[in-house]
C-alpha cells in the first residue's frame, strides 16, 4: 500500500482545525476571561467527544494504511515510541501547570495504547473488528474495576480530575472501529482510488497540518495560553 490519501490529512486538518477552536474556548473560560462554566455544557462537552473520537478513529485507520499489508516493525516502533515520548512529556507538563489535574492517560496515551491493541486486529474480519470497537463506545461509562490500572481501562468512577482522560473504555472503541472501515474500504477497492487524490497546490497546502498532526498538538495549547494570557494582561 502506497501513496498517501490526501482525504485522510485533509481530515486530520478539520480535527486540528476543531481542537484548536474548542481549546480556545475552554482557556478562555479556565482563565476567567469569559463567563465561568461557558465551555462545560452539554454542547461543550459533545464537542469534545466528537473531536476526540475523530482523532482516535483516523489513527485506527491510519493502522489499516500503513500496515495492513503486513506490519512494517521499525515504523511502528518509531511511531509509537514517538507518541509515547509525546505523551509523557504530556503527563509532565501538565504536573507542573495542574498539580491538581495533571494527565495520567490522555489521547495521546489512549492512542499509543489503542495502536497496539489494534495490531491484534489487523486479520480480523473487518466487521469483527468494528463491532468489538462499537461494544466498547456502548460500554462509556460502565464500572466494576478499581485499583491502578483504573486510569487506563476506565471501568471506574474513582478517578481524580484530570486535563484530558481518554481510557481504553470507550476510546479503543472509535479507534477499531476507524481500523475496521479503512479494512473495508481497501477491501472494495475504494483506498486505490483515493490515493493521490485531491491533488493541486491548495490542497497540499491544506493538508500539511494534518501530515504534521502530532506537531501541531504539541504546541497549540502552549501558544493559545500565551497569546491568550498576552491578551488579559493588555485589557487588564
Amino acid at each position: 500500500m502506497t501513496g498517501r490519501i490526501p482525504l485522510i490529512d485533509l481530515a486530520r486538518t478539520a480535527a486540528l482545525l476543531a481542537m484548536i477552536v474548542f481549546h480556545v474556548g475552554r482557556d478562555m473560560d479556565v482563565l476567567g476571561l469569559v463567563t465561568p462554566g461557558t465551555t462545560f455544557t452539554t454542547g461543550w462537552r459533545w464537542a469534545a467527544y466528537l473531536i476526540a473520537g475523530s482523532f482516535v478513529g483516523l489513527a485506527g485507520a491510519s493502522l489499516w494504511l500503513a500496515h495492513g499489508r503486513g506490519v512494517r516493525w521499525a515504523g511502528f516502533g518509531r511511531r509509537l515510541g514517538v507518541l509515547v515520548l509525546a505523551a509523557a512529556v504530556v503527563s509532565v507538563a501538565t504536573y507542573v501547570t495542574f498539580p491538581g489535574a495533571w494527565v495520567r492517560f490522555g489521547i495521546l496515551h489512549s492512542i499509543a495504547a489503542s495502536s497496539v491493541i489494534g495490531l491484534a486486529f489487523l486479520r480480523l474480519p473487518w466487521f469483527a473488528t468494528a463491532v468489538v470497537g462499537t461494544g466498547l463506545i456502548a460500554a462509556s461509562g460502565a464500572t466494576g474495576l478499581d485499583g491502578p490500572l483504573r486510569f487506563v481501562v476506565g471501568l471506574s468512577r474513582d478517578v481524580p480530575p484530570m486535563m484530558d482522560w481518554e481510557p481504553l473504555v470507550p476510546w479503543t472503541g472509535p479507534f477499531l472501529v476507524g481500523l475496521g472501515v479503512a479494512k473495508a474500504a481497501d477491501g472494495a477497492g475504494l483506498l486505490d482510488g483515493l490515493r493521490g487524490w485531491p491533488d493541486g497546490r491548495l490542497w497540499d497546502r491544506l493538508a500539511w497540518p494534518g501530515r504534521h498532526s502530532l506537531a501541531v498538538y504539541m504546541i497549540h495549547q502552549p501558544v493559545i495560553v500565551g497569546v491568550l494570557m498576552a491578551w488579559g494582561w493588555v485589557m487588564a
